[in-house]
């Protein structure tokens, strides 16, 4: 029998972000906190981050990984035709006007992903932590692959000299989508690098900085600008309670 253990190091990974309708944020959250964390990770998936996005009252956001794309489709049927999900799904149902806008992602390369341990969240009810993270996303045309290099082999680097090294660079997992009853966005060539600070002013003083960066500014910038389709949205993130990344 396959394990239905978390993978603590996913090769797949959801990001989610939900548009509710006015005033229910902290509904769902609730709910989604207490109900729906351990439960998807007894079918084998990983809860990953849960958030609430600073520039929009009525939006969600969150991630979620998988070993692999066959562990997604054997652990998603499992949740989304079981019991728990029969009997709270409803509840979490109302409280949204879409939840369609996902992004289908693999770690860039080898160490970029997001390491985690489900044994170390906080328990239901906990505070929200004084954390800001940050998720940017940067879009190329697709089959291009120039963007997501420079991201990879000059961004990063710039990053971590100038700052906290960021705590995963992810672009598009290509391959079909194996649930399609939740759709993802499909065509997508994207690079999402998530950082994480003590508060925005922290994220304000780094991104100065690897701004002000030469080889940022004279060459990284001015090339990914030439190769992006629009350009790059940063989600500003406040992580719940039950958040492991923060």
């Amino acid at each position: 029998m396959p394990s239905t253990a978390p993978a603590d190091r996913p090769a797949v990974i959801e990001l989610r972000q939900y548009t509710l309708r006015p005033g229910r944020r902290d509904e769902l959250i609730e709910l989604f906190d207490r109900e729906f964390v351990e439960t998807q990770e007894e079918t084998g998936m990983v809860v990953l981050g849960q958030f609430r996005d600073l520039d929009d009252p009525d939006r969600f956001v969150w991630l979620r990984g998988f070993r692999d794309m066959t562990v997604r489709h054997r652990a998603l049927t499992s949740f989304y035709g079981g019991p728990v999900w029969a009997e709270h799904g409803p509840r979490a149902n109302v409280t949204m006007t879409d939840s369609d806008d996902v992004l289908l992602l693999r770690p860039l390369s080898d160490g970029s992903g997001l390491a985690v341990s489900p044994a170390e969240r906080a328990p239901a009810g906990s505070p929200a932590p004084a954390r800001f993270v940050a998720a940017t996303v940067w879009s190329f045309p697709p089959g291009r692959h120039h963007g997501i290099t420079l991201i990879r082999d000059g961004l990063l680097p710039a990053l971590a000299e100038t700052g906290p090294a960021p705590l995963a660079a992810l672009t598009s997992e290509t391959a079909p989508n194996t649930f399609p009853r939740l759709p993802v966005r499909t065509g997508e060539n994207v690079a999402v690098v998530l950082t994480s600070y003590p508060g925005e002013s922290a994220h304000r003083r780094h991104l100065a900085a690897v701004l002000a960066h030469p080889r940022v500014r004279d060459g990284i910038l001015p090339a990914l600008e030439r190769e992006q389709t629009a350009a790059p949205r940063t989600l500003r993130l406040a992580p719940t309670g039950r958040s492991l990344v923060s």
